[in-house]
């Protein structure tokens, strides 16, 4: 009769005990060797797997894109980053207030006012807010404001004002005049209402500005829906290439190296799964930093271009990707400054000023009410203290991570200037606006 084995009164034999200790070693190793920024450095690693992240088919999600194409979600601890196309930013918005939860998303590439806009609840269903925390600035530069080619021999640029008189024309006649941008109160509404009130175009009462999803802009222009409109790569590259408008303005044009898109999260799942946060931020950043080099251009206009991302030929991201910028007018611009920036130039820093910067134009068109304390939400939402650990833990030389949490004053094409110490001088020197101040 076999006899039943008994551990030995030590529990493991010495020849186990050596076997298990090598087999943890190179565990340990292995994941050293994965997680080179140190991802386990404060013990146990993220707190869960994965998050559902939302994007709209724009040239400035490719962090996204690349992070997850690339591994860099799965380098970091979490593989199960879910990245989900969104029909709309008003899906985007809906969904991130559903939380994944719901079936919605727990964070988005998203148009930089949005998370105030959204914390505050004045774009949410019954201005319920649903708080959310900025983790990240995701590029700068690079969006367009487009006019169609029904004003093509004006070749409007920088100054709207010849653009203002053909607009006044049209309308005598009894003809509908519209501007089309991506959310109300969003970075592209702000841009083309920046440049149209800086040429005496009154955003409301002169114009009609309407709401059309970033992938719809081309398809409605070709139909006559509007006049002129305001998006980000690549669909003014491919209004051009299909020669049913052109390039007016490059919005680096308007503020050079101006903030644009962020990514941001729910507040409550950020503040649920910290480690997860900064590990999601981290693989964001690195994957920056691989799109900003210039040898990486072709492979991340391929990578932008497939199906599950923008779903659009590779020709119409490339070149602008690359910062040749084809205007559609005879102008043509190589190696522009105002190239998508999603590194350099402290891109992916969510500086606290720019972010006052977007509430005070809000509060300037009525999205918020004059006296509105913006720096108290900012102080909530702008969580740059998060991208900072991130960077760190990603090893992010010194000199590439801010020491102020303000860029300082910022100057615009049209002589403004934005003072971050005084936004209300600011507010009162256009000429233009909604709020009575």
């Amino acid at each position: 009769m076999t006899k039943p084995t008994h551990p030995t009164s030590h529990g493991l034999s010495r020849r186990r005990l050596l076997k298990a200790t090598a087999g943890t070693a190179a565990l340990l190793a292995a994941a050293k060797l994965n997680f080179p920024a140190g991802a386990f450095a404060q013990g146990a690693g993220p707190e869960v797997k994965g998050a559902k992240l939302g994007f709209i088919a724009l040239s400035d999600a490719g962090a996204l894109f690349v992070a997850k194409d690339k591994g860099l979600f799965a380098k970091h601890g979490v593989p199960d980053v879910d990245v989900q196309k969104q029909a709309s930013w008003g899906t985007t918005r809906d969904n991130l207030v559903l939380g994944s939860e719901g079936n919605g998303i727990d964070g988005a590439h998203i148009l930089t006012p949005m998370p105030y806009l959204i914390s505050a609840g004045k774009v949410t269903q019954n201005n319920q807010p649903t708080p959310m925390y900025i983790l990240a600035r995701l590029n700068l530069d690079a969006q367009c404001i487009s006019v169609s080619n029904e004003y093509a021999d004006l070749k409007v640029g920088l100054d709207a004002k010849p653009f203002k008189e053909a607009l006044e024309k049209k309308k005598a006649a009894g003809k509908p005049i519209k501007a089309a941008m991506t959310f109300p109160g969003g970075t592209h509404d702000l841009w083309i209402r920046y440049w149209l009130a800086a040429g005496g175009i009154d955003p409301d009462k002169d114009i009609e500005t309407i709401t059309v999803p970033p992938p719809q802009m081309v398809a409605n222009m070709k139909v006559g829906t509007m006049d002129c409109f305001c998006v980000g790569e690549p669909w003014p590259g491919q209004l051009v290439h299909q020669k049913i408008g052109y390039t007016a303005v490059n919005t680096g044009e308007l503020w050079n190296k101006h903030p644009e898109k962020s990514f941001a999260m729910r507040s409550a799942w950020v503040d649920k799964n910290p480690k997860a946060a900064q590990a999601i931020t981290m693989a964001i950043q690195e994957a920056q930093q691989w799109a900003d080099k210039m040898e990486n251009k072709e492979e991340l206009a391929t990578i932008m271009g497939k199906r599950q991302w923008i779903n659009c030929p590779v020709e119409d991201i490339l070149d602008r990707a690359k910062g040749k910028f084809d205007y559609g007018t005879g102008k043509v611009v190589e190696n522009s400054p105002h190239i998508m920036k999603y590194w350099r130039d402290h891109a992916s820093y969510p500086f606290q000023s720019h972010d006052l910067w977007f509430m005070t134009e809000d509060i300037r068109w009525g999205k918020f009410e004059p006296g509105y304390d913006s720096k108290a939400l900012i102080a909530k939402v702008n969580r740059e203290d998060i991208w900072r650990d991130a960077a760190k833990a990603l090893g992010v030389a010194a000199a590439d991570i801010p020491a102020s949490k303000s860029r300082g004053k910022e100057t615009f094409f049209d002589g403004k200037v934005f003072d971050p110490e005084d936004p209300g001088a600011y507010l009162k020197s256009l000429s233009i606006k909604r709020a009575d101040v």
